[in-house]
């Protein structure tokens, strides 16, 4: 992961990838947990529920990003929530599990480092311009492209 990725992001995220196959439902925890953080952190949304903070986001990404936000909030629900009959019990299955670290990492993806390749570009272009304008300024000069004197 990237260090601009925040830590304790990366941190649930390796747990999830680590302890998948061991335990999917508490995998599917740690995908959920890591979509709260990421949306405190990224989109600066704190509500105090996931379900509120979701949909605080629902005008910022597209429909179908935001469809599978919320599925990772219900399948991690299974594992973070008791149901109201404690005798019934939903199973997540490693694939599943699987599935909702894919969504992790395609955030991951689309809202950091998309982030970051942007702003290093942007920082690029403006650099550049910075010095063609400082050369433009300086004036004409000798070498390559400039006019010579005439002997």
């Amino acid at each position: 992961m990237p260090p601009y990725v925040p830590r304790p992001i990366v941190v649930d995220y390796e747990e999830a990838c680590r302890i998948r196959d061991l335990s999917p439902k508490a995998s599917a925890t740690l995908s959920r947990r890591c979509l709260q953080g990421m949306i405190r952190d990224f989109h600066g949304v704190r509500e105090g529920t996931l379900a509120k903070e979701i949909e605080k986001i629902k005008d910022k990404i597209d429909p179908v990003t935001w469809d599978s936000i919320e599925a990772v909030r219900k399948i991690g629900n299974i594992g973070a929530h008791m149901e109201k009959d404690i005798n019934v019990i939903v199973d997540v299955e490693p694939e599943e599990a699987g599935l909702l670290i894919g969504l992790i990492e395609s955030l991951i993806e689309d809202w950091y480092i998309a982030r970051q390749q942007r702003a290093e570009r942007h920082a690029a272009i403006q650099a550049l311009a910075a010095q063609k304008e400082a050369a433009r300024k300086a004036g004409p000069t000798q070498g390559a492209g400039a006019a010579q004197p005439n002997p």
